[in-house]
């Protein structure tokens, strides 16, 4: 049970440090109606993989290797939940049929990469935020390629 709380407590941190860096984004590039609350229920959602690749994944894989994965994983969810939110129900909250490369205007190779670039700092940060509250054996990590 605890760590299931604990892994709540992780996706909730990470979804909302996402949604607050997407509010501070777009406020910014003037354009603070594309806001909805839908993008944080989506980056708590988006944060799952993230959280549980780190928990799961052996310290002998290598850290580019994770981020990887977990880029994948969440282009995967975000591919399942752009095609329910925005291509079934309509709600238009991104759009990426603009980029090359894009499938169904809702996950592209650009956010890919950029989703695996933001998993590598908060696969470590999520990995000593764990420790920090269930002790265990001290974040390591392989870099080797």
């Amino acid at each position: 049970m605890r760590k299931a709380v604990l892994s709540l407590l992780l996706w909730t941190w990470t979804g909302t440090t996402y949604f607050f860096v997407e509010v501070v984004f777009k406020t910014l590039r003037g354009r603070p109606e594309t806001i909805s609350w839908t993008m944080l229920a989506l980056a708590i959602l988006l944060a799952i993989p993230l959280e549980r690749c780190g928990a799961e994944l052996p310290w002998s894989c290598p850290l580019w290797l994770q981020a990887l994965i977990c880029g994948s994983m969440i282009s995967a969810a975000e591919l399942a939940v752009g095609l329910i939110l925005n291509v079934w129900l309509g709600l238009g909250i991104w759009d990426y049929s603009s980029l090359p490369g894009n499938l169904w205007g809702q996950i592209c190779p650009q956010f890919w990469a950029l989703w695996c670039l933001l998993s590598l700092p908060m696969i470590v940060i999520l990995d000593w935020l764990r420790y920090a509250v269930e002790g265990g054996e001290i974040p390591h990590y392989t870099i080797r390629f």
